[in-house]
């Protein structure tokens, strides 16, 4: 059935059930490579820009002390542009490489995520309950040439990071600034 969610109709179900019958059937060209940032976000935004579908945030986050960040399409696409070329000119990292981000749920995370969508680079998250041990074992297993995290978790990351014999970049998310750490924000 279909539901209404802020006054918007979304797709029945069957609607998406004879879409995924077409594919199967051949009646759909499936694209030889499919990117969610560009093909789906970029094309959200452009209907958005053109009128041909109403304005609604892309992304939107509330923290416990009420702070807000919403974005549109377009500045969720623009943001992780932006994003995308820190991780691919500031860090060095090209489609395949894989960053580990230990962070908490702060808007940054999610821009990083589909950041590396839009590059092609492996986006490995990791919470703010890590171990040392953890980390290090997931820094060795993945081979990640790049690790993000915040000005408050940095120190908890650090000790492990000398024994990372793959790792290029070290990214921190904050207003802090740290020894050998470039800044996303500053970037």
């Amino acid at each position: 059935p279909c539901r209404s969610f802020h006054g918007n109709n979304r797709l029945l179900t069957s609607q998406i059930i004879s879409y995924y019958e077409s594919i199967n059937q051949c009646k759909k060209e499936l694209p030889e490579h499919f990117n969610f940032a560009s093909d789906v976000l970029d094309e959200w935004a452009r209907l958005e820009k053109d009128g041909r579908k109403p304005a609604n945030p892309a992304f939107w986050w509330v923290n416990d002390e009420g702070e807000e960040v919403k974005w549109s399409f377009e500045e969720l696409g623009s943001l992780s542009r932006k994003a995308a070329n820190v991780l691919s000119e500031a860090c060095g990292l090209q489609a395949g490489d894989r960053v580990i981000a230990v962070l908490p749920r702060v808007p940054e995370w999610w821009l990083l995520n589909v950041a590396c969508m839009r590059a092609g680079i492996v986006f490995i998250p990791g919470t703010s309950q890590l171990t040392a041990k953890d980390i290090s074992y997931r820094l060795q297993a993945s081979k990640a040439k790049c690790i993000i995290t915040n000005d408050t978790l940095a120190p908890a990351v650090e000790p492990v990071l000398p024994g990372s014999q793959f790792l290029k970049s070290k990214l921190l998310v904050g207003k802090g600034s740290r020894d050998g750490w470039l800044n996303l924000k500053e970037l």
